[in-house]
């Protein structure tokens, strides 16, 4: 098939192209957030800084690319507002990050030292782009948030949104699947296994700004397949929620939620003789 310039479908691309004023860097913003993990974590860095000065001068060229490319967000502050705003929490954010580090290793056996736990584990990398994302929401920058924590989603396979509030020592294992909604509360302490999805009950848009996604209060452990839902649903703190659990209502501090399935195991001289499934 060949495209004319004078074809309606070609003119309305076009004028959708020409509706964009400022195109959004989405690659740009995410290789800046992969640098800025190198920069904090030496573990991750395939040429890592060995003198002070040349980390400051990396660190400032970093606000100085960043402040560029905020230019292009439409924002309510100005851009270098912005950027120094976010540089200037960066130690907070790094001690939060070493302590989720920490909080990884503590709780899994294969883990060998902190050192791997940064380099490789995807579920730390997941709550470090969401540590970075959630910074520059709080900032208010549109967009760029989302853009962050959609590329450690299509890395990682967990989906955080950037808006979700989440404590220290914070401890995803394995995490492939795992979704945590916009409006989430999530305290300290908490572990979470694969599967998880942290939701709403209804998507309905009406809901917009409100709270409709989970509280999960301190120590609590969300082991894999457990699905919690609803803006009013708390989970008391030290609580802990077994796999393929559903729940829609608030559980007290020190529960244990367990879903029973029933498995039956039968033996015989030939394991063929009781098969009859048909797929």
């Amino acid at each position: 098939m060949s495209f004319s310039s004078d074809t309606p479908f070609v003119r309305a691309l076009a004028r959708a192209h020409q509706q964009v004023a400022t195109p959004l860097p989405g690659p740009a913003f995410c290789q800046l957030a992969e640098l800025l993990l190198e920069l904090l974590f030496p573990e991750r860095a395939s040429q890592p800084l060995l003198r002070p000065d040349a980390i400051a001068a990396t660190l400032s060229q970093f606000q100085t690319d960043l402040a560029s490319l905020l230019a292009r967000v439409s924002m309510p502050d100005t851009p270098a507002a912005v950027a120094a705003a976010f540089m200037a929490g960066l130690p907070s954010l790094r001690e939060q990050l070493l302590r989720d580090a920490a909080a990884v290793l503590a709780a899994d056996p294969a883990a060998q030292g902190i050192e791997e736990v940064i380099a490789t584990y995807p579920g730390f990398y997941a709550t470090a782009m969401h540590r970075v994302a959630h910074a520059l929401h709080l900032l208010h920058v549109p967009r760029v948030p989302r853009l962050i924590s959609e590329h450690a989603h299509q890395l990682t396979g967990v989906d955080i949104h950037p808006g979700a509030r989440i404590g220290s020592s914070f401890c995803i294992d394995h995490g492939t699947g795992i979704v945590i909604g916009e409006t989430t509360v999530i305290g300290a302490h908490v572990k979470i296994y694969q599967g998880v999805t942290l939701g709403a009950l209804s998507v309905s848009k009406e809901l917009q700004g409100i709270k409709r996604h989970p509280t999960i209060e301190d120590n609590v452990v969300l082991y894999a397949g457990a699905t919690i839902l609803g803006g009013n649903t708390v989970i008391g703190r030290y609580s802990i929620i077994g796999g393929n659990v559903w729940l829609t209502e608030s559980v007290p501090s020190h529960s244990r939620v367990y879903h029973r399935a029933q498995i039956h195991v039968t033996r015989s001289e030939d394991p063929t003789a009781d098969l009859t499934f048909s797929i």
